[in-house]
C-alpha cells in the first residue's frame, strides 16, 4: 500500500517514513501544504498523513480541500495541539482520526490498520490471482493453500502485482509505487526482488506466474507472455 506523509519536520518525517517503510508500506514524503495538496490530489494513496501547521495552506485547509474535490482517501491529522477546538476543527474538515505530537510509533501504525480497515470493503481485504491468494490485514501470502513467507518490501511488490495481473509493469513503475516516487532506477535492487519473489511464489509449482516481459517489465499471468 502506498501512503502519502505531508509533514515539515524533517525528523519526525524520517522517523514515520523509516518505520512505514520497515513494515512494508511505500511511503512520499512532501514538506509543505501546497505541494501536499497536489500530490494527494492525485488518487495514486491508500492513505494520508497530515500535519496541521505546514507552509502555505495549512493541513486543516489541505484537509477541507481535498474533501471538496471528492478526494475520499483516508486522512490521519497529526496535530502538536492537544485542544479539544483543534481536534473537532480537523474532524469537521473531513479528517477520519488525529494523533497528538509526539506520539509512539506503535500507537501510529495502529491507527493506520485501523483507518485501512475501515476504508475498504471487506472482500477487498484478500486478493486472488489463480492459486496465489495474498491477506492484506494478516499481511500473509499462500499458493494453493501453502503458507510462503515473505519480507515486508516483498510483500508490497507481490501486492503491486496483484493488483494489476495480466499487466506489463516497467522497472520504473514498478520503483516509483513500491519504493517512493523519487525512485530513480538504477542497478539491479528491482531485478533482485523480483528474481527473490518468483522464486517464492513459483518453485514446486507446476504453472509459473511471475513473468519476465523481455524488453518491457515483468508480468503476473498464468501464461507465458513471451510466447
Amino acid at each position: 500500500m502506498r501512503l502519502l506523509v505531508i509533514e515539515d519536520d524533517p525528523t519526525i518525517a524520517g522517523f514515520v517514513r523509516q518505520g512505514l517503510e520497515e513494515l512494508g508500506y511505500s511511503v512520499d514524503v512532501v514538506n509543505d501544504g501546497r505541494k501536499g495538496q497536489l500530490e494527494a490530489g492525485s488518487g495514486e494513496y491508500d492513505l494520508i498523513i497530515l500535519d496541521i501547521m505546514l507552509p502555505g495552506p495549512s493541513g486543516i485547509e489541505v484537509c477541507r480541500y481535498l474533501r471538496q474535490h471528492g478526494v475520499g482517501t483516508p486522512i490521519l491529522m497529526l496535530t502538536a495541539l492537544s485542544s479539544t477546538g483543534k481536534k473537532v476543527e480537523g474532524l469537521e474538515a473531513g479528517a477520519d482520526d488525529y494523533l497528538v505530537k509526539p506520539f509512539e510509533f506503535e500507537e501510529l501504525a495502529a491507527r493506520i490498520k485501523a483507518l485501512l480497515r475501515r476504508g475498504q470493503p471487506t472482500e477487498a481485504s484478500n486478493l486472488r490471482f489463480q492459486d496465489l491468494e495474498m491477506d492484506l490485514l494478516k499481511r500473509q501470502v499462500t499458493r494453493a493453500g501453502k503458507r510462503i513467507h515473505v519480507t515486508p518490501k516483498e510483500f508490497a511488490l507481490l501486492e503491486y502485482f496483484m493488483r494489476r495481473p495480466n499487466r506489463v509493469l516497467t522497472k520504473t513503475s514498478i520503483g516509483q509505487q513500491v519504493w517512493d516516487m523519487n525512485f530513480e532506477y538504477s542497478g539491479n535492487v528491482i531485478e533482485v526482488y523480483v528474481s527473490t519473489l518468483r522464486r517464492k511464489i513459483d518453485k514446486g509449482f507446476d504453472r509459473p506466474l511471475l513473468h519476465t516481459v523481455v524488453g518491457a517489465g515483468y508480468m503476473l499471468s498464468d501464461e507465458d507472455p513471451n510466447v
